[in-house]
């Protein structure tokens, strides 16, 4: 069997397509076992927090006042510059949970379906939405896993085209947060999350792909055959290197109505929708990729 090797630079498609297409032989005269490919979120797929990327959002639909607005975005900045370690994840975690205590849960997601194109779809990595069109088109399914709330990264993931997207869930009661987790995806509760998936739904964990940028998801890039550093932090970096683990780096993000996925595929929820209205425009689809953004935004 040929394994990739390790990337320091910008990975090509054609790179790409031989690092998950080298895992996709069928063995002769037996159906090859389910397999899987695990993304976080923040940093991995998207170029920023998909929690805080809302806040000015949440402020305009008067959530937050101007001085949570601007703390969310100083922890903006501080986590794209030196990326987040655990008590700073533990910290952020703290404030945000207090933070959303009383927010109305309908209110929430109707605030992201509303924004969530215009502040989440530029920010998506190229390269990763060409790594979940690969994965696709090798049988593989796509699983998205962050700390983030779910009704954040469930609209993500169903833009992205993600077969199961695993979250964190806020305790609900009458409607709104009360400010206590019931279910946190960070550290080893993320492979605890992955290792339930993969027995629910029959994944060769040995033959699935991670991904991830953070330190903190080393539990779940061992729990893999085959994990990769993305835009790692120094700690990852210096993991990944022990590890011999392969380190891709992401830097062109780019809206998904943009561009043309590099291989013809089955249509997948919005990913599909979006890259094959961009690639027929001239047959009409545009029209039909926009009514539909417009009726999954409005539903």
């Amino acid at each position: 069997m040929v394994y990739p090797m390790a990337l320091e630079s910008k990975p090509t498609r054609l790179t790409l397509r031989r690092m998950v297409v080298a895992y996709a032989r069928p063995v002769e005269n037996h159906l090859p076992p389910r397999t899987a490919a695990f993304f976080d979120l923040d940093k991995t797929v998207i170029a920023k927090s998909s929690t805080l990327a809302f806040g000015r959002s949440f402020y305009q639909g008067g959530l937050i006042n101007r001085r949570a607005v601007l703390r969310t975005a100083y922890a903006q900045f501080v986590y794209l510059v030196g990326g987040a370690d655990h008590d700073q994840m533990e910290g952020m975690r703290k404030y945000l949970s207090e933070l959303c205590r009383g927010w109305n849960v309908q209110q929430v997601r109707e605030i992201v379906a509303e924004t969530l194109h215009d502040l989440i779809d530029p920010i998506i990595y190229d390269e990763a939405a060409s790594l979940i069109e690969e994965h696709h088109a090798a049988g593989r399914d796509v699983v998205i896993v962050s700390a983030s709330g779910s009704e954040v990264v469930e609209p993500i993931g169903e833009m992205l085209g993600a077969d199961h997207v695993v979250a964190t869930r806020m305790v609900v009661k009458d409607g709104a947060y009360n400010g206590e987790i019931e279910h946190y995806v960070y550290g080893p509760a993320k492979a605890e999350a992955i290792e339930d998936l993969a027995r629910s739904e029959g994944y060769d964990l040995e033959r699935s792909f991670a991904y991830s940028d953070s330190v903190t998801d080393i539990p779940m890039l061992e729990s893999v055959g085959h994990p990769y550093a993305v835009n790692p932090d120094r700690a990852l970096r210096r993991e990944a290197a022990a590890r011999e683990w392969p380190v891709l780096t992401f830097s062109r993000p780019v809206r998904l109505n943009q561009r043309i996925p590099s291989l013809s595929m089955p249509p997948r929820p919005v990913l599909a929708a979006a890259a094959v209205g961009a690639a027929a425009a001239t047959a009409g689809l545009v029209w039909l990729a926009a009514r539909r953004r417009r009726m999954v935004v409005m539903s």
